[in-house]
């Protein structure tokens, strides 16, 4: 939505972005060592089970697997190539798993291909489809009557058309309430607000850390709560499957505050890199 609303390019996510990724995955990694690795020990015996498996084994269908890496490999193509063709990246995520339902069912009759197309749409996450369509029903209506553009304003006028403050101001309003309220609708009501602040700031190319900021603070927001990313639905889904239940506020009682260390770092990046 960003990249669509102020022409950025999924190379220009990449370079900004990217660098900051690898800082945040340390230390989430250190978290989750210090609160569950040190305890996490395995037996002999489940070491020779896990060794003696085979990997191929687990490969039921080898045409499949390089299907399924070629059409992969065309949607990240197309993700790079496409804003040079004015292609939005839900063309392109559509395009694939499009063109992957035919190569599927290539070579089957009418029957087949009917029974296959079925299937697949049988193995998507319904529960979790539908879960986020009643939230952002739920949203909308907070969005129409107001609430959400009143406290976009509301943090501009705080900021006193300060660059820096403004900034960092975004990233972390941003990321707190894309952990109540998912990071979509906030990120569409923020779009024109940022916009229309480029009077304030000397021009539309001053803006560039506000949406950097927008992007870090909606994205890792997210990870603070089970609803604030579909991610976590869905891995919440096959954990309960799997008899693991995860419940919503033990999740958040351990993510919320990692996130906020996250945007603490993502904070720092932005400031030193933009500011």
């Amino acid at each position: 939505m960003i990249g669509s609303a102020v022409k950025l390019s999924f190379n220009d996510f990449l370079f900004n972005l990217a660098p900051i990724t690898p800082v945040i995955l340390l230390l989430t990694l250190s978290v989750i060592y210090l609160i569950w690795g040190r305890r996490m020990r395995a037996t002999d015996e489940a070491r020779r089970r896990i060794m003696s498996f085979n990997e191929r084994e687990a490969i039921t269908d080898p045409v499949l697997l390089k299907q399924s890496l070629v059409v992969i490999a065309l949607v990240i193509l197309g993700f790079v190539g496409g804003h040079n063709l004015h292609l939005e990246p839900a063309t392109v995520a559509m395009a694939g798993a499009a063109l992957m339902l035919l190569l599927t069912s290539l070579g089957e009759d009418p029957a087949g291909q009917s029974e296959h197309v079925h299937r697949s749409f049988g193995e998507v996450e319904w529960v979790t489809i539908f879960f986020f369509v009643g939230l952002f029903i739920l949203v909308h209506g907070l969005e129409g009557v107001g609430v959400l553009e009143m406290l976009a304003n509301q943090v501009v006028e705080l900021t006193g058309g300060d660059l820096t403050l403004t900034a960092m101001a975004i990233i972390w309003v941003s990321a707190i309430f894309s952990a109540i309220v998912d990071n979509i609708p906030f990120v569409a009501t923020m779009i024109p607000v940022i916009k229309s602040m480029a009077p304030t700031f000397g021009g539309a190319e001053n803006l560039v850390p506000l949406w950097w900021s927008l992007a870090l603070g909606a994205c890792l927001g997210g990870n603070g709560s089970l609803v604030g990313a579909s991610a976590n639905l869905i891995v919440a889904g096959f954990a309960e499957r799997s008899g693991h239940r995860i419940e919503f506020l033990k999740f958040m009682a351990l993510a919320f505050p990692l996130m906020l260390a996250s945007i603490v770092i993502a904070s720092l990046y932005v400031y030193f890199r933009y500011l």
